[in-house]
């Protein structure tokens, strides 16, 4: 991006008047971003068909390019392939900030069909419109207002788009500390909270693990009081599991996918129980982690473990991130907008990013219906929001202020 320096669009130019005129260029796109929106709508991609992406990675790729981007292709494995997009012009040295977003969504391919794209009233709905690929558009039209308007943001963005962010980010979690280590900010473009679009400024942390109960197998008829049933025992842990949830703080334990046994006639050997862990401090996660390696079998003959403890510490509301929300809060009120602060249940990648530096999330579209069939983003949030990111692009430095 090249032009004229600075967050303003010339010499005595206000803030206001950038406001406007960032304003006035989103609303005069309005329909060019819905189009957007809907081809990569359309271009299915969710995370356990890598093989879908690339469709997807090719219009971001060159939508991208067009808004003054180098970009290349970072290697996911088998998670797909990442997108890392820069200024063509980028000053070696110079402060940066990252904005990320990602494309994969959680719906099977052939959903479309069933949950076509549509704007009706207002709405625009479709799989994966507000989680997240209209935050997505937002990136890519606030980097194209900067190139066509002739402003060089003080801090330059870096753009980082993964393919795997709905089932952890395993592959591109290294690739986004490394960005974020050496950033000033990060804006993570993770949908607005509902329809009067809070910006999420906390997150829970989010945990996984597992828990394994082997019994002792026998004959189910002829020899029952040799066995020892870790089905039966897992009947009564999920009990316990789900009775360490607590509401007042936050805390939620949830047994999501259980299995055991081999066939009906064989006292069951083995089970398992899926678990979910949602805490906002990783204090309470390892309370949660005590409690469960404290389990004791009811079931004589049985034994316990704990496996495949996993835990991405929450977006907490630190120094930092306080100073990024205010100035976020100062940015919206340029285009009147009362922009308002929530906590989230769900992780994002600005769980990853906020270890690192200053982290603002929920940048994305007004809508609802997360991972639902009835989906949907505020049509006129698009241009609302990518004025809103523009003039963010245009901050100063905020860990050095």
């Amino acid at each position: 991006m090249t032009g004229r320096t600075g967050a303003a669009l010339g010499a005595g130019v206000t803030a206001a008047q950038s406001a406007s005129a960032l304003r006035r260029f989103m609303e005069g796109r309005r329909d060019e971003m819905i189009d957007l929106l809907r081809r990569l709508t359309l271009a299915e991609s969710p995370s356990d068909r890598p093989d879908t992406h690339p469709r997807v990675q090719s219009i971001l790729a060159r939508e991208l390019a067009k808004a003054g981007c180098h970009v290349r292709r970072v290697p996911g494995g088998r998670y797909g392939d990442h997108l890392l997009a820069r200024p063509r012009d980028l000053v070696q040295g110079g402060p940066t900030q990252l904005l990320i977003g990602h494309y994969d969504t959680v719906w099977p391919v052939g959903t479309v069909e069933a949950m076509p794209f549509r704007e009706k009233d207002g709405r625009v709905t479709g799989p994966g419109v507000y989680d997240m690929k209209g935050g997505l558009v937002l990136i890519i039209f606030a980097l194209r207002a900067l190139r066509d308007l002739g402003i060089e943001p003080p801090v330059t963005p870096l753009v980082f788009m993964n393919s795997d962010e709905e089932i952890g980010s395993p592959s591109s979690t290294p690739h986004i500390e490394r960005l974020a280590r050496t950033a000033d900010r990060a804006l993570v473009l993770e949908p607005a909270q509902g329809p009067t679009g809070n910006i999420k400024t906390a997150r829970k942390g989010v945990g996984h693990f597992r828990v394994r109960i082997r019994g002792v197998a026998a004959h189910a008829g002829v020899e029952r009081e040799k066995g020892a049933s870790a089905v039966l025992e897992l009947a009564h842990v999920v009990q316990r599991l789900h009775a360490l949830n607590d509401p007042e703080r936050g805390i939620t334990v949830n047994v999501g996918v259980i299995s055991g046994g081999h066939r009906s006639n064989v006292v069951a050997s083995e089970s398992v129980a899926n678990v979910d862990l949602r805490a906002y401090h990783e204090t309470e996660a390892l309370e949660i982690r005590e409690a469960v390696l404290a389990l004791q079998p009811v079931t004589p003959g049985v034994r316990i473990s704990l496996e495949d403890w996993e835990f991405r510490q929450a977006l907490e509301r630190t120094p930092r991130n306080r100073a990024l929300w205010e100035a976020t809060r100062r940015t919206g009120s340029l285009l009147g907008l009362n922009l308002e602060e929530t906590a989230v249940g769900g992780g994002s990648d600005g769980n990853t990013t906020s270890l690192y530096t200053a982290t603002i999330d929920g940048l994305g579209p007004r809508g609802g219906g997360s991972h639902a069939e009835y989906e949907h983003v505020v049509a006129d949030s698009l241009p609302e929001r990518g004025a809103l990111l523009a003039l963010l692009l245009l901050l100063p430095p905020i860990q050095a202020g």
